[in-house]
């Protein structure tokens, strides 16, 4: 029997880098919010995937009477989030059924493609995968900098002498971050560290082996308002492409 398919789409954050008055995931693009975009990418790919909405208590009402207004029915199961993104996901991981593989995500990721997402459930259902990161090479040339004081006592930076960066050894993760859900709980019963940045760090820590896949140029995370602006440029020609 195949294993289900879960999301954990995480949209608790603040948003504060954003600079807008409506929390980030509910900001409008192409005429939908941010998280509902992000949502309909997933049941596209997998229409059967169970989807769990984690957000800000104070968030849930908005979002709830957003899907009841405008006739988004896709069934999902809404969490309130945690102090920090690791006990946001541990908050879902309550309702995540055994024998499943699950896919957690920012919600604020929006233009993820349908075909990574339903490659990546594929290569899971191999059974010989336990976590799945897709990453993409580095491209900027990479500095090593150290926090110093001029003559005068102002902090600059500084370049440290004789540190390089290998940039072909350098690669950007993003999500979805797909696992078993045995090997999610096992992870998220650890302790929190602050190192704990994203599900990889967390699943590293408990010796959980991971696999990496090419990601996707367009799939960022919308954290400034110039994520936001070049993302309806995306948007406007996709639904123009589609026409």
């Amino acid at each position: 029997m195949k294993a289900k398919k879960i999301l954990v789409v995480t949209a608790a954050g603040s948003g504060v880098r954003m600079g807008a008055a409506v929390p980030k995931q509910f900001l409008e693009l192409g005429g939908k919010p941010v998280l509902r975009r992000t949502i309909e990418a997933f049941v596209r790919a997998c229409p059967d995937i169970k989807v769990i909405t984690v957000l800000p208590k104070d968030h849930i009402p908005f979002w709830k009477d957003y899907c009841r207004h405008n006739e988004f029915y896709c069934p999902q199961t809404i969490v309130t989030g945690g102090i920090t993104r690791f006990h946001s996901v541990r908050n879902a991981l309550a309702h995540v059924p055994e024998d499943s593989v699950v896919a957690i995500h920012d919600g604020v990721r929006p233009l993820v493609s349908e075909s990574l997402v339903r490659g990546m459930f594929e290569k899971m259902e191999s059974g010989r995968i336990r976590g799945l990161i897709p990453v993409v090479p580095m491209v900027d040339t990479l500095k090593v900098l150290d926090r110093v004081r001029d003559d005068l006592g102002n902090e600059i930076l500084a370049e440290s002498v004789g540190e390089r960066v290998d940039r072909s050894r350098i690669f950007g993760a993003q999500t979805p971050q797909l696992f078993r859900a045995e090997d999610l709980r096992a992870a998220y019963s650890q302790a929190f560290d602050v190192a704990f940045t994203d599900d990889a760090s967390v699943a590293m820590a408990k010796g959980i082996p991971l696999s990496f896949c090419e990601g996707e140029r367009y799939n960022f995370k919308l954290t400034t308002p110039e994520d936001l602006a070049l993302a309806e440029m995306i948007v406007s020609c996709q639904d123009r492409a589609v026409r």
